[in-house]
């Protein structure tokens, strides 16, 4: 399989060093395109056996499949200055928040695109994808697609594209709200006076333990709550303030809006 990828930014290059380090293609049939020309060399430099190219410089593309990795809002701008045409048996991935299939395939002149949302740790092959695809592509073809995907963590077909605005709202920007609760929780530390290395290594390993918890034990969530909160003591103390000030509909309200931003993105 020859891939090119239209956007080689932190996501699109992610994506290419899980495909070569599982082998699932050839250096040599991997073509990294950029919009910045102070960026090729760097590129060039990580992936030595590897096409590189600026947009402007590519007039044809030899590729089985081309993942458009570049940010949603510079989508059309990049379909309107692009030089070649795709051929009738070209796949196109899409790995953009918020641009559905339809909107892809006609900007593009193009029927064949699958559209997916994977997460940042993909840059340790350990993200998490959602994906859908246009009608018209097989069965092998999806089960290739995933094969990729699958390169980078995890992934989840979806037969409701609709899904894929709360796939991007709930694990593809998911990662930053567990940033912004584990900053808080070292920012809580300090105040209390631990010095801010040992708040990050306690607040780290109690995340780290905790998901492990949640993966190992048959309880639910309630109850693995139940078990750190005995009645008046401290964890009860948290729980009744987070409860008082609505911490989880606040949370779950940024979710939603997450949601409803994604699916801007494609007006």
């Amino acid at each position: 399989m020859k891939i090119a990828i239209l956007g080689a930014g932190n996501m699109g290059l992610s994506f290419s060093k899980s495909f070569l380090k599982y082998e699932l293609i050839k250096p040599e049939n991997l073509h990294l395109i950029t919009r910045s020309k102070s960026k090729i060399s760097k590129i060039a430099e990580e992936f030595p056996k590897s096409k590189t190219s600026t947009f402007d410089e590519v007039t044809e593309l030899d590729a089985d499949l081309i993942i458009i990795a570049v940010k949603p809002p510079d989508f059309q701008n990049v379909v309107q200055n692009i030089q070649f045409r795709l051929k009738e048996n070209q796949m196109v991935l899409s790995i953009m928040a918020g641009i559905n299939i339809e909107k892809i395939q006609k900007s593009l002149n193009h029927p064949l695109v699958v559209r997916a949302m994977p997460n940042s740790p993909t840059l340790l092959g350990m993200g998490i994808t959602g994906y859908t695809a246009a009608e018209g592509i097989s069965f092998s073809q999806l089960i290739n697609i995933e094969r990729l995907l699958n390169s980078t963590g995890r992934s989840v077909y979806l037969e409701d594209e609709n899904l894929l605005d709360g796939v991007t709202a709930l694990s593809g920007s998911g990662p930053a709200y567990f940033y912004y609760i584990i900053d808080a929780m070292i920012k809580a530390g300090i105040e209390m006076g631990i010095e801010e290395n040992l708040s990050k290594l306690l607040v780290k390993q109690t995340m780290l333990g905790a998901y492990h918890l949640i993966n190992n034990s048959e309880k639910n969530l309630e109850e693995l709550i139940k078990d750190v909160a005995s009645k008046g003591g401290t964890t009860e103390a948290a729980l009744k303030t987070f409860e008082e000030n609505h911490f989880k509909e606040i949370l779950k309200q940024g979710i939603l809006n997450a949601e409803k931003r994604a699916k801007e993105l494609n007006s």
